[in-house]
């Protein structure tokens, strides 16, 4: 049996180990891999969303709505559905199909972050700044938006007094997501609050004091049994979900594990769960690391090392060990994944990898020239096959009956490359002179737009 090529234990690890990529079409700040994973969105500064393929890591579609910088992503789970939220207080759906907009609503403020329904590609839920949450139902192209509640639920033997009450209703929800099943919607206050809403009945069913501060993020597993809560107070929280449908009465949330950075008092950006939910990541406020957790133990496993600037929105694959997260000051996605060593051995027994050149003697018939007519004669069997190029067989990963795949888009006349765009100052960047790189200008005359330079004064300001 032959052997296999990769090391099999490198291929068991979970974690990444350190940067192997990197991929850049404008200033990115906002990343979300799909549910099969070969696909990820990334949310500009700009509002423009732009989908890379992950394999090959190019631009598989660009998708322009929105006119200030994107907020949160959110993939439907067939992938077909694309839901953006940006700082323009608008919500669009796109569909990827064709690239168009599904639906757009507009909201009274600011959007924090959008989700879609897990199984209902036209519901989801919206957080605003300083307004209450909504539920948007978009089955009908005039959307419909309901209104929940941000005021955790007391017990009903518990005294509720004045200055009590008028806190509950300050309070805002800062982010919410829905529960693995639609059912129920797990929302995180400004005042350190979790609220389970029920969806059917849009009413809280339950609440629990959290944390102290401001509970900045929510991301469920894969599987929806666990959740990571992101607070203010510097400390990440990991909490196994009860059985949301039993008796209200019944539901009791505890803390499974506590990550904090006690030398070092770092706050974080942004967490997730690992493909498996056995890690948890997070990227740090003005430091460049990211840290990686074991749930099992509670234990810092790893700290990434990469480019020397802050990470803003990290992002686990949902199927490998891969780590995708957009700089704050360039905009790039820095990837961090694994490097496999090749076994040469499995090429053969005796294949070895020398560091030097070494003399090599040969076997006798080892280098033996066949005659050109058996090599002729094998070039013709070889052509009398007939190769069937019009049947569609099944694609590796799509065995669904209705699976969808994204039609790539090649007419991206826009894209925009690194090397269209030079630094200006901390996060700013604008566009290169279009006559950059021009070598067709004659004695000092312009040919092409009104707005390009002679080429003696461009080799004047190239001396300064």
């Amino acid at each position: 049996m032959n052997l296999s090529l990769t090391d099999p234990f490198v291929l068991a690890q979970d974690y990444p180990e350190s940067t192997t990529s990197s991929l850049r079409s404008g200033h990115a700040c906002a990343l979300r891999f799909n549910r099969k994973g070969d696909f990820l969105a990334a949310g500009r500064a700009d509002g423009v969303v732009v989908i890379f393929d992950v394999e090959t890591q190019g631009v598989a579609r660009k998708l322009k709505g929105h006119t200030r910088q994107i907020q949160s992503l959110s993939w439907s789970r067939d992938g077909r559905y694309l839901l953006t939220s940006s700082q323009d207080w608008k919500c669009n759906l796109w569909d990827l199909q064709d690239g168009s907009i599904l639906r757009s609503a507009r909201f009274e403020a600011p959007v924090y972050i959008a989700e879609l329904h897990p199984w209902n590609h036209l519901m989801f839920i919206v957080s605003l700044f300083e307004e209450q949450p909504l539920l948007v139902d978009a089955s009908e192209p005039e959307v419909v938006k309901y209104n929940l509640s941000s005021a955790p639920k007391r017990m009903p033997d518990e005294k509720v007094t004045d200055k009590q009450a008028a806190q509950d209703a300050k309070q805002t929800t800062t982010v919410s997501v829905f529960t693995a099943s639609g059912n129920h919607i797990v929302a995180g206050t400004n005042k350190g609050w979790l609220n389970i809403i029920e969806v059917a009945t849009r009413s809280t069913i339950y609440s629990t004091k959290i944390c102290a501060g401001v509970v900045i993020f929510l991301r469920l597993t894969s599987s929806g049994r666990d959740i990571v809560i992101n607070a203010s107070d510097r400390i990440i929280r990991t909490i196994q979900l009860p059985d949301l449908s039993a008796d209200p009465d019944t539901i009791d949330i505890e803390v499974e594990h506590k990550f904090q950075d006690v030398v070092n008092r770092l706050s974080w950006n942004h967490v997730a769960f690992s493909s498996t939910g056995e890690y948890v990541t997070a990227s740090t406020y003005n430091n460049h690391d990211i840290y990686i957790w074991e749930r099992n133990h509670g234990s810092l496993v790893k700290i990434l090392e990469g480019p020397k600037e802050e990470h803003g929105v990290v992002e686990w694959h949902p199927h490998r060990p891969l780590i995708a997260a957009c700089g704050l000051e360039t905009g790039r996605i820095h990837i961090w994944s694994i490097i496999p060593q090749q076994r040469w051995s499995a090429l053969a027994p005796d294949f070895v990898e020398v560091e030097e050149n070494v003399e090599y003697m040969e076997r006798e018939d080892e280098f033996d020239i066949h005659p050109q007519e058996e090599i002729h004669k094998r070039r013709l069997d070889l052509e009398d096959e007939d190769i069937d190029v019009l049947t569609v067989g099944p694609v590796k990963g799509l065995e669904e009956e209705n699976a969808f795949r994204m039609p790539v888009q090649l007419d991206l006349q826009d894209s925009e490359g690194e090397e269209e765009f030079v630094t200006i100052g901390r996060g700013e960047m604008r566009r290169k002179s279009p006559t950059e790189g021009r070598e067709y200008i004659l004695d000092s005359e312009v040919i092409g737009s009104a707005d390009e330079v002679p080429k003696k004064a461009k080799t004047k300001s190239r001396k300064r």
